[in-house]
């Protein structure tokens, strides 16, 4: 439980690390930055995951590439770290849409009924708009989660691999497109001084989400996954908003008005609808008689 706890407290804080770095870098360069050092020097020690050249860069483009340059732009064009941790968790839903369509894989009424309870809580943040939060920054998370979401569906594609090679292998085919995108997008002068002025604490916080929520969590969360039934572990996943807000407010200053605790409440309850109702037998589609059944 207290590897479990730490895990879930580096990547709800890890969105408080990727607003300060957002300070110097620009948000592709910085997704570009954080897979380079993601890969190397590991690549050269974990052999290839057992998967094809095409299912890698799917997965790494989904999973790291879209996804993180979509957030970050996002947190920079106007979305706070702490609605971030919490918008993000829209790719639950995601992928239980994704899993109906893609792996004909059936979707019970409870965990409708906790994507429509969460729809309220996004609905919230999207009325408010306009003020710390932008529409802009709100649909690039969205679409952050979306790219998340696909991956998660993908993954499921892979088979049994080595997860920690699989991200370090999945990272190496982001920092080129990015690299690309950041020289297009943001251009050589912002590239420049955004490498050549980056401070101290800039730097950490690209270490921060590089090696403790990178590297260091996920080798963790997957000796958690080895060791313990995933129904336990999971679980624990649902802090990372929590968590995400509450290290915002105490870092970064960001306010917790009404709005925003009630959003995470009706996001945070349909979380719960969509992982545990499908386990409690109240939910469960009824089976069908047997003689002799009870």
């Amino acid at each position: 439980m207290l590897l479990a706890l730490i895990v879930v407290a580096i990547w709800g804080s890890n969105f408080v690390a990727i607003k300060l770095a957002l300070v110097d870098l620009p948000p592709l360069l910085l997704c570009a930055v954080r897979f380079v050092a993601v890969s190397v020097p590991l690549v050269f020690f974990l052999p290839r995951p057992a998967i094809t050249w095409g299912q890698l860069t799917t997965y790494g483009l989904s999973m790291f590439g879209a996804q993180f340059a979509f957030m970050f732009v996002g947190m920079k064009l106007g979305m706070p770290a702490g609605l971030a941790s919490l918008v993000l968790q829209f790719q639950v839903f995601v992928s239980l849409a994704l899993s109906v369509v893609l792996l004909r894989e059936r979707v019970l009424p409870v965990q409708i009924g906790g994507a429509l309870v969460a729809a309220v809580g996004f609905v919230i943040v999207a009325l408010h708009t306009g003020g710390d939060v932008t529409v802009a920054g709100l649909v690039c998370v969205l679409l952050a989660a979306v790219s998340w979401g696909f991956a998660n569906v993908t993954s499921r594609r892979l088979g049994k691999v080595n997860p920690l090679a699989l991200v370090v292998w999945g990272g190496l085919v982001v920092p080129l497109p990015m690299g690309i995108a950041s020289l297009v997008f943001e251009g050589r002068e912002a590239i420049w001084h955004g490498l050549t002025h980056a401070g101290a604490a800039t730097w950490l916080s690209v270490a921060y989400t590089v090696y403790l929520s990178t590297l260091v969590a996920y080798s963790l969360w997957s000796w958690l996954l080895s060791h313990y039934p995933a129904s336990t572990v999971t679980p624990f996943t649902l802090l990372v908003p929590v968590l995400g807000m509450l290290s915002s407010a105490l870092f970064l200053g960001e306010t917790l008005p009404g709005w925003k605790l009630q959003a995470a409440a009706f996001v945070i309850a349909g979380l719960v609808l969509s992982v545990f109702g499908p386990r409690l037998r109240f939910f469960r589609p009824a089976a069908a008689a047997t003689p002799g059944s009870l």
